[in-house]
């Protein structure tokens, strides 16, 4: 009876053995299991490839197009709507200075720089000056 035995335990042992090797061969596995994304931090070598790629500052239009208009198209919070002189003309009268204060720093529902955070301050300058000539 051992006889029988030892060959019949080896082949259950070889066959749980079998099918803990994951299917595939090993550069299929690798696939599998990787990461599906990755971050790219400041000084990383990918890092600078993305700045590298950037084109130079945004227009206005780009800056307004890309974060403004969610809020300024629809009036999100009370956000004075794009080409809306009687919105715009008590912000106006307020002057360049307070304007760009609360664009930078954020005011009532707005976050600070509008939510570009990457936005330099001649960027979001551009911007309220656009938004600024739809209203004239």
């Amino acid at each position: 009876m051992k006889r029988r035995f030892v060959p019949v335990l080896a082949a259950i042992l070889m066959s749980a053995w079998v099918y803990a090797v994951p299917p595939g061969n090993e550069q299929e596995i690798v696939d599998r299991i990787k990461p599906f994304g990755s971050l790219c931090r400041a000084g990383d070598d990918c890092a600078s490839a993305i700045a590298a790629a950037a084109s130079g500052p945004l227009s206005g239009q780009a800056v307004y197009d890309q974060f403004c208009f969610a809020c300024h198209a629809v009036g999100v919070g009370g956000a004075p709507l794009l080409g809306d002189i009687a919105q715009w003309e008590p912000r106006i009268a307020k002057g360049m200075d307070v304007l760009m204060a609360s664009t930078v720093n954020g005011i009532n529902a707005m976050p600070a720089k509008g939510t570009c955070m990457n936005c330099s301050d001649d960027e979001l300058n551009d911007a309220v000056a656009y938004m600024l000539e739809q209203v004239q």
